[in-house]
């Protein structure tokens, strides 16, 4: 048995190895390692011999491996590209954000942008411009990842149920319904926020920011009173959502469409990224004057205790509703929107991912393929 096992594993080493003479080794050797027999191909001889220790080598030109369309990783990659394009971009508007919740408030000591800028930094100095910017981000944050990452399920669920046809007839259907569904759930997380928000932005004094905040608010209002603005935040949000999402949509395609000559698909990412911009900043503007008047509701009730919708439209009055710092809203939310849309489909880029729009709502492939 041990004589089977030397000669086998002699067998396998080539005689050179063992033979007795030193120059029939160095001239063995050298034939091995010039020889080039006929038909040696380097790639296949390589990714043969890989494949048998079960090790794969990738190119270094081999690109890094993409996200699938509609997997977890998908929706987990646009949840967190909504958290840093609201977040980030609701944070950075703070100061205007603070001045047209001051107006809205007390019109009569916060008369226009302008003065309201002097009266702030008056009375509460630079800092005071970014008073509340800890539940602004946190709440945006919150509300971002739930808009877009339920925005982009709602959206193919919808088209899926209803099927490839009508789908792509009434694309903009699907569009409205599935940014009302994510709307429906980011007010949820973004409202206990915005009622800390609104109370330290426009009551001076009442509290620094969401850590001292949030408990005053929840003695003075109750844990429910967190709430006390849902229905008003909804009034305000899921028509600006409905209006930011269609319209943004609508205006992309008609965009790819009719002002830029080639193909979506076609274009440089820096330009599909102005695209995103130039659409989003459109859309920002209609969504400020669709969604203003409850957006004055939602400032009035979060900062006077035990006020109803009934109070603010006698004390606004109807035509206030609509006009009371519309010029400030359209400026911050048409910006705001653009930038979102911006930082959004820019980490969809950075991750591999296409840009959003410029095609009609996505359908099952499993389902196109099973028809071929």
């Amino acid at each position: 048995m041990a004589l089977s096992d030397k000669h086998s594993r002699e067998s396998l080493i080539p005689s050179f190895l063992y033979s007795s003479s030193s120059s029939t080794k160095t001239l063995a050797l050298e034939k091995m390692l010039h020889a080039r027999p006929s038909g040696f191909t380097s790639n296949v001889n390589v990714e043969g011999a890989s494949a048998r220790k079960g090790l794969v080598i990738p190119s270094p030109s081999e690109p890094s491996k993409k996200i699938e369309m509609y997997s977890p990783s998908f929706y987990a990659a646009c949840t967190f590209g909504g958290i840093l394009s609201c977040g980030l971009t609701h944070m950075a508007v703070t100061p205007l954000d603070l001045v047209k919740c001051n107006m809205q408030i007390d019109p009569a000591k916060y008369k226009s942008i302008s003065s309201g800028f002097g009266v702030l930094l008056k009375e509460q100095g630079a800092k005071g411009f970014f008073r509340g910017w800890v539940p602004t981000f946190l709440g945006y944050s919150a509300q971002g990842a739930c808009k877009f990452g339920f925005y982009e399920f709602f959206k193919k669920y919808y088209a899926d149920l209803a099927g490839p046809e009508f789908s792509a007839k009434y694309k903009t259907l699907i569009y409205l319904a599935g940014s009302a569904s994510a709307e429906v759930i980011a007010d949820v997380a973004l409202c206990p926020f915005e009622a800390v928000k609104v109370r330290v932005q426009t009551q001076p004094g009442f509290a620094r920011g969401l850590s001292d905040g949030l408990p005053k608010f929840i003695k003075s209002e109750g844990a429910l009173g967190l709430y006390k603005g849902i229905v008003p935040l909804w009034g305000r949000q899921i028509p600006y959502t409905m209006m930011k999402f269609a319209s943004f949509e609508a205006i992309v395609e008609m965009l790819y469409k009719y002002a830029i000559p080639r193909p979506k698909d076609q274009c440089s990412k820096s330009l599909q990224l102005g695209v995103s911009f130039a659409g989003g900043y459109v859309a920002g503007v209609f969504c400020a004057i669709v969604s203003h008047p409850a957006d004055n509701l939602v400032s009035f009730l979060n900062n006077a205790k035990g006020a109803t919708v009934g109070d603010a439209v006698k004390k606004i009055g109807l035509v206030g509703l609509f006009t009371r710092g519309l010029p400030l809203r359209i400026v911050m939310i048409g910006t705001l929107t653009g930038a979102q849309w911006g930082i959004y489909d820019a980490f969809k880029v950075f991750v591999g991912l296409p840009t959003t729009g410029g095609a009609p709502p996505p359908v099952a492939a499993a389902t196109e393929l099973a028809k071929v």
